[in-house]
């Protein structure tokens, strides 16, 4: 299963909503990188093998840069509550696992 960094644009309560489809996931705001720069996220990522998702273009950016690891998962979504997200993930759980192991793409954009 797919562990996910979730981005501090997004809830820390997503890592405890979805538990149970996206085990070992982790937000920002646990790991001390809150306030930190996008390449530090970045890096944290690639360290340990976690999915990014972000609201931010900017990760989805670096990611066509730099290529993978690690993977971005980029939500493309106005204003929704943290519902709609879990709501999202939890569709797109199918896609997100075999995106994290495909071999060919950086960025997941799911709407």
């Amino acid at each position: 299963m797919t562990a996910l960094l979730f981005d501090q644009n997004l809830p820390p309560q997503l890592v405890y909503r979805l538990r149970d489809v996206f085990p070992g996931s982790q937000h920002v705001s646990e790991v001390g990188l809150g306030a930190a720069f996008d390449r530090e996220v970045w890096d944290y990522a690639q360290a340990h093998d976690l999915v990014l998702v972000s609201k931010d273009a900017d990760f989805s950016e670096i990611g066509l840069l730099l290529g993978f690891p690690p993977k971005v998962v980029w939500i493309r979504r106005g204003n929704c509550s943290t519902a709609d997200v879990e709501a999202l993930l939890r569709q797109h759980r199918e896609a997100i696992d075999m995106f994290a192991v495909d071999t060919d793409n950086s960025v997941l954009a799911v709407f």
